[in-house]
């Protein structure tokens, strides 16, 4: 009779112990604001790289950027399912359609003599107006999704099929120029033009591609931080602080489930992501910002520079920075970036090879402690944060 009374008893008290196991994680979400976190992001996450004729033909002209060019990631469902939490996607304007349909590199194969690969656009997304994704035009086209809208609308489906996951930080890189198309010779092929450039107008239809995808209550976005503080670093700053009349500063991870965060991945642009928005009043992608600048609320360190880093992470700022680049570090398996972005109080660490995509050379990866999807911030995590709390690990999910 005792063993049953001691089963009993059990059974009973498991469910209470996973309930209060429950509350606590709940109660934690209501204290651990987005930017005291930690997670794992992929560089050009949308990269499949080149194909073989198309790798033979870089690699004559440019052994070394072929090298750069060496690495490819699983479809973005995968990535996230792996336990990325921070993608980048680089985009280029095509206002028109067809700007990016027929990249040179196929030329070069077959004027090269080597075999032809298979059509990097066999859907022909390429000819319809709209935003392009891919890593370089001309020679690196290959992409995962096609279309900005496309890879958004992949990451949104990801979404709703997995409630309750962390947002999702999307750096958005937008790839420009402006060379206008040269005279040719009589009867020759006219030089392909450049990359569009981004005005005031194109960052208008960027955003309008966002919003088409993510509705507002999906997203967390500049307006929603500014609150009504009159700049972004005032918000952030008061992040947590309970200041009389004023609201803004970054959600805690009880608001932030299920939605996405945009970011820009360059500087360059800033002044005309901001023309008419000052401190990014009805815009949606965070911008690169100076410290201090009423736009500034993410900074990209690309360079893990611990202390640096770390001063800005404490005054509220949420940081991306990279632990690997151009395959460097990878075929060295040098963990030298990686560990010192680790310790420092970046929130993002992108990388080419995450834990599932580890490089093909000698497994290098980058990845969180105990498989964890993300974790407590090392410099910014309140006291008391427990890292199981904030994600499951992949390998109990």
């Amino acid at each position: 009779m005792k063993k049953i009374v001691v089963t009993l008893s059990y059974v009973l008290l498991f469910p209470l112990c996973t309930v209060a196991q429950q509350t606590t994680a709940a109660r934690q979400d209501h204290i651990v604001h987005i930017n005291q976190i930690q997670v794992i992001g992929t560089h050009n996450s949308y990269h499949t790289g080149l194909a073989p004729s198309e790798a033979k033909v870089v690699e004559q002209a440019s052994p070394k950027g072929m090298q750069a060019l060496d690495y490819a990631h699983q479809p973005l469902p995968d990535q996230l399912s792996g336990g990325v939490r921070q993608l980048e996607i680089d985009v280029y304007a095509d206002s028109k359609g067809g700007r990016y349909s027929h990249p040179t590199i196929v030329d070069k194969v077959a004027a090269a003599g080597l075999p032809a690969d298979p059509d990097f656009d066999p859907n022909h997304e390429m000819d319809k107006p709209g935003f392009k994704v891919m890593h370089g035009m001309n020679i690196d086209q290959r992409s995962s999704c096609h279309t900005f809208v496309g890879c958004l609308t992949i990451v949104r489906s990801w979404s709703q099929q997995h409630p309750g996951h962390l947002p999702i930080f999307i750096l958005v890189e937008t790839k420009q120029g402006g060379r206008a198309r040269t005279a040719s010779p009589a009867g020759a092929q006219p030089a392909p033009l450049g990359p569009e450039a981004f005005t005031s107008a194109t960052f208008d239809a960027l955003d309008a591609e966002i919003r088409s995808v993510f509705s507002g209550k999906e997203m967390i976005t500049p307006d929603q931080i500014r609150g009504n503080y009159n700049t972004l670093p005032e918000a952030v700053q008061a992040t947590g602080k309970s200041v009389k009349g004023k609201k803004g500063g970054w959600p805690t991870l009880a608001e932030a489930r299920n939605k996405v965060v945009f970011l820009m991945d360059q500087k360059p642009v800033t002044l005309v992501y901001t023309e008419g928005h000052p401190a990014l009043r009805g815009r949606i992608i965070f911008t690169n910002a100076e410290p201090g600048s009423p736009d500034a609320a993410f900074i990209e360190q690309n360079d893990p520079d611990k202390s640096r880093i770390d001063t800005l992470s404490l005054q509220g700022y949420i940081i991306r920075t990279r632990t690997d680049d151009s395959t460097v570090e990878a075929r060295a398996n040098d963990h030298t970036h990686a560990n010192a972005a680790l310790s420092s109080g970046a929130q993002m660490l992108s990388t080419d090879y995450p834990p599932t995509e580890p490089a093909k050379w000698n497994g290098f990866f980058v990845g969180l402690p105990n498989g964890l999807v993300a974790r407590c911030n090392p410099v910014t995590a309140p006291p008391g944060c427990v890292d199981s709390m904030i994600e499951p690990s992949v390998a109990k999910r």
